[in-house]
């Protein structure tokens, strides 16, 4: 098992999580229920969980002393080897608390970037996964080498174990340190030429689908584009875009790109990372925002993707909400709430279809708003530029006079300019 690649499998882990709510408040809810769901798609089993009701995490452990000593006993009793907490650690409490179960500790960071890494495909995501675990492992160095060596001498060797020394640490920085700077300069890289596949794309309407990860958005894809993309029941299952078209009834071709799932308390560098893959919501003509309906904390969700979109500065760019899932309601009373907050969002099932209708229609009446209908005399040999049209708008109506293609189009306004050269003139 290597250690840098994070990875968590087979192995038997304690969950462990801070709350500032009372067990009465919490009622029926799981607060672990999220890291318990990202350990399983790591690969772990969960032998164990351990909950501290506290205002604000121990600097020294993050939980008290007496939960330190409980989770003590519990990985004894469970025979676990890892405990991760569901918050993030600093370096010096993740050292504390490895020293204290010797055993492995891992926060809730550690487990989204070994998903990640397990998940990622293409080179760029890939390079993002590993900008990413680099950015994350700089200050915890020592803590990783310290375990490392623990690990290499065997069990019986523990207490007072030293690391490979200042020295090593020193150039393993550096070398670290460099690779950073690389990775960034190869994003800055893929980052350009993304911003410039956007650009050709601008005359074309496109939309992005965003939401919690596993809320179904590669699904929605599949329904609305057959795109044969591929859906599992996991957490951040898709970490790089797909682009699709989409093509309504009435002709009129939309780019679709499915994205990233978010979570809450995406760490800052993980969205920074993976600025080159967002590039497609920051673009985006138009965002679609695809929730789970059917989840308890459906409103806990939302806020957690409006705070992403808000630090990639989109979250004022039109949105249309899709509470998906429908065939999964249980509770018509919450639901009925969530539809009383956002009372122009549609309800549909990607899975079974229901609603894919009524998206559409909102979908158009969007697209409908932001065109205008022209009149073009194309001669009739320019094919590219007819190819173009057909392209970037919906052609509504077309025939041919003395060599002359009569066209009526309906066309993005900011498209415009490109046909200005053939737009009719008005007799009179």
């Amino acid at each position: 098992m290597k250690k840098n690649e994070q990875t968590l499998l087979r192995e038997r882990a304690i969950l462990v999580g801070l709350t500032d709510r009372s067990p009465r408040q919490l009622r029926d809810e799981d607060p672990l229920e999220e890291v318990e769901r990202l350990v399983l798609t790591a690969g772990a089993a969960v032998v164990g969980k351990v909950i501290q009701q506290r205002e604000l995490p121990d600097p020294h452990s993050c939980i008290g002393s007496g939960k330190v000593e409980e989770v003590g006993e519990l990985l004894r009793e469970a025979r676990a080897n890892v405990v991760v907490f569901d918050n993030d650690l600093t370096p010096a409490q993740a050292k504390n608390l490895e020293e204290s179960w010797k055993v492995r500790v891992l926060d809730r960071t550690e487990v989204i970037l070994d998903i990640f890494a397990t998940h990622a495909q293409s080179l760029q995501a890939k390079l993002q996964v590993e900008l990413a675990q680099l950015e994350y492992t700089l200050p915890r160095l020592r803590r990783m080498w310290t375990h490392l060596s623990r690990q290499e001498g065997g069990a019986g060797i523990g207490i007072g174990m030293r690391g490979p020394g200042e020295k090593q640490l020193e150039v393993d920085r550096r070398a670290a340190r460099k690779r950073v700077t690389g990775l960034r300069r190869e994003l800055r890289e893929i980052e350009k030429r993304k911003e410039r596949e956007v650009f050709t794309r601008r005359g074309s309407f496109t939309i992005a689908l965003v939401g919690y990860t596993n809320a179904g958005k590669s699904t929605l894809m599949n329904a609305l584009t057959a795109a044969g993309v591929p859906t599992e029941d996991k957490l951040f299952s898709t970490l790089d875009t797909r682009t699709r078209t989409w093509k309504l009834s009435s002709g009129f071709k939309i780019l679709l790109s499915d994205t990233v799932g978010f979570i809450r308390n995406l760490p800052h560098h993980l969205v920074g990372s993976f600025h080159a893959t967002l590039e497609e919501v920051i673009h985006a003509d138009l965002l679609l925002h695809v929730v789970d309906a059917g989840r308890p904390d459906a409103a806990d969700q939302i806020a957690a993707v409006n705070a992403v979109l808000t630090e990639l500065g989109c979250i004022e760019n039109e949105t249309v909400m899709v509470f998906n899932k429908a065939d999964r309601l249980d509770d018509r009373m919450e639901f009925a709430i969530l539809e009383n907050r956002y009372p122009r969002a549609v309800t549909l099932s990607a899975l079974n279809g229901d609603g894919l209708d009524r998206l559409e229609s909102a979908v158009e009446e969007i697209v409908n708003r932001r065109m205008t209908i022209t009149d073009l005399e194309i001669p009739a040999g320019d094919g590219k530029t007819l190819a173009e049209l057909a392209e970037h708008g919906a052609i509504l109506d077309r025939r041919y006079l003395d060599g002359v293609a009569l066209i009526r189009a309906r066309l993005p306004e900011r498209e415009l300019y490109r046909y200005a050269a053939f737009i009719r003139k008005r007799e009179g």
